[in-house]
């Protein structure tokens, strides 16, 4: 004797009008996650070449790299023909340290990067580094390309077997 109970067939469960689902309400994060992981590899590709340059020459040297600091760093560079240019602007020599005083007044840092042409005489090179010390910056980087000889045992070994 059991008591019958009035409902759907299909175990309890309700069937939608027209087998249309409702909207969902959950949120699929996945499409944004690719998104920002592809304009991650980007900028990691396009930022080295966002450098600040006028094309040189650099010598090669064994230097490691400085530490990078929150400021952008400030750089002159003297060209293969000997003009000067503080980061793209170009400098007359005249020019230098007024320029360089003004510059040293608004920068919380007085770190500055020196980029010389390896053909440049090293003459030209202590002038502008005195320039440089005027103008109000007394921690000066010379910036080289990394790969250059080492002068340590393994160079000696070499220079022997250059037939020198």
């Amino acid at each position: 004797m059991g008591m019958g109970v009035s409902g759907s067939a299909g175990g309890g469960r309700r069937r939608r009008r027209g087998g249309r689902s409702a909207a969902m309400s959950e949120i699929n994060i996945t499409p944004m996650v690719d998104v920002m992981l592809v304009l991650l590899i980007i900028f990691m590709v396009a930022a080295p070449m966002l450098t600040v340059g006028v094309p040189v020459e650099l010598p090669k040297t064994a230097a490691t790299a400085l530490p990078t600091e929150q400021e952008e760093p400030l750089t002159v560079t003297i060209t293969s023909d000997g003009r000067l240019t503080i980061q793209t602007t170009e400098v007359a020599d005249t020019e230098m340290i007024p320029k360089l005083t003004a510059i040293a007044a608004e920068r919380k840092s007085k770190k500055i990067f020196l980029r010389a042409d390896g053909a440049i005489p090293y003459e030209r090179v202590a002038q502008v580094m005195g320039a440089l010390n005027a103008g109000g910056f007394n921690e000066i980087g010379l910036v080289t390309d990394g790969a250059g000889p080492s002068f340590g045992a393994g160079a000696a070994s070499n220079s022997e077997g250059n037939g020198g």
